[in-house]
């Protein structure tokens, strides 16, 4: 099947189950598969209505979702056999995109997971998915830079096929931990992800500012998948008050942003989708094109940062006991980022331990590359390089995680 953009996704899932049953005392996973006519007949009225895509219902399919349901050991299987109702559904009319959600933990200082517990999770929920033979994955309704990154590394490590991550905001462009969904952007293309995007939170207005906020750094399409407007409680239950017509006024200025794959979320249903349709219908869209191309861009966990390339080093850090007042220093001085010498392992565990700390990006020096990656797996930015590891090396963690050398 061939692919052109734009592309139209699917519409809500979960808010339309619920019209036909689904109440939550068991999780969506399990009610389906117990309900395989409910996805399916849902996924067929989007397709008929547009959406050349449809996302599997394995929102809650990774293993921590799973075990908290008390599903165990099943994770592969249960992804593998809800993608192929989806399969089912799209009778090749349409790509079936693994979905890939959140899974509630949070990493230190916010939490106790570590990156290695959130990638196992991931990787049996990729295995399974694989298995089934899906056309793409969707790393979607993302709230902490900790689980996106997860995802996109196990996806990345059992799969080549294309992969869009989508971040959840507020109209301010701010994700549940406070950082600007810029960063999100910075971060994840520079990991291998071939569409940024976001999903959820907000109606479609105000989708357009945190859009607008992406165009500038965005070197990847852009994707837009709002809610039917903001939820608001009515007699006990969940409404949402946004018309199709809403939708339609936004397209074009989503389009302006460099968005070129369309959709909705909670709330909506296939006539949003057929709305998405007529409103493509002519509409020029706009490739992406980055504003700053003679900086070096990257990122902490919450903000970007522009960097000349013509910048030095600058004061490097010893890992020590005067580590948290050094970097309090450090964010106070004239240097664009923070460099940190890390000679052992023990070192990187206690860089990670002083993050939450750091406000500028951070600048690894060292010289072993499993002390690197280790610090690579826990940094949850967009770090640089300076060492004397060898260019090989560098180039395969820069594929993996983003890192500037």
């Amino acid at each position: 099947m061939e692919v052109y953009l734009p592309l139209i996704l699917d519409g809500a899932t979960g808010t339309e189950l619920q019209k036909v049953g689904f109440t939550g005392e068991v999780c969506a996973e399990q009610w389906l598969l117990d309900n395989p006519e409910a996805i399916i007949e849902l996924q067929k009225r989007y397709i008929a209505a547009g959406s050349n895509v449809v996302y599997t219902p394995t929102f809650g399919g990774n293993m921590i979702k799973l075990e908290e349901n008390g599903i165990f050991n099943r994770t592969a299987e249960y992804n593998r056999r809800l993608a192929k109702l989806s399969q089912e559904a799209a009778e090749g009319k349409a790509l079936v995109a693994g979905d890939i959600a959140p899974t509630g933990l949070f990493v230190t200082p916010l939490g106790y997971a570590t990156f290695d517990d959130l990638l196992k999770a991931y990787e049996e929920q990729v295995k399974g998915l694989e298995e089934a033979g899906v056309d793409l994955y969707v790393i979607e309704t993302m709230m902490t830079l900790s689980d996106a990154r997860a995802a996109i590394t196990a996806v990345k490590k059992y799969s080549s096929k294309p992969v869009i991550v989508s971040f959840t905001c507020d109209e301010n462009g701010k994700t549940l931990t406070g950082g600007d969904v810029e960063a999100a952007l910075v971060i994840m293309q520079s990991m291998g992800a071939n569409v940024f995007g976001l999903n959820c939170s907000v109606g479609p207005k105000d989708m357009v500012g945190p859009l607008k906020k992406l165009s500038r750094y965005a070197e990847i399409p852009l994707a837009a998948k709002p809610n039917a407007g903001k939820p608001e409680m009515v007699n006990g239950k969940t409404v949402y008050n946004c018309e199709p017509t809403e939708f339609e006024e936004c397209i074009p200025l989503y389009a302006e942003c460099g968005v070129q794959l369309f959709g909705g979320c909670c709330g909506t249903d296939e006539r949003y989708i057929s709305t998405i349709r007529t409103s493509l219908g002519g509409l020029e869209l706009i490739a992406p094109d980055p504003k700053v191309k003679d900086k070096i861009i990257c990122a902490t966990e919450k903000h970007v940062f522009e960097i000349d390339p013509s910048e030095p080093c600058g004061n490097i850090l010893e890992v020590n006991k005067d580590l948290p007042e050094a970097i309090e220093t450090e964010n106070e001085s004239p240097s664009s980022f923070i460099s940190v010498k890390l000679n052992s392992l023990a070192d990187a565990e206690l860089l990670t331990d002083n993050m939450y700390a750091m406000e500028k990006p951070l600048c690894i020096v060292c010289d072993d590359p499993k002390v690197l990656e280790k610090m690579l797996k826990s940094y949850q930015g967009r770090a640089l390089y300076e060492g004397n590891i060898d260019r090989d090396t560098l180039e395969g963690l820069s594929k993996k995680y983003g890192l500037i050398y």
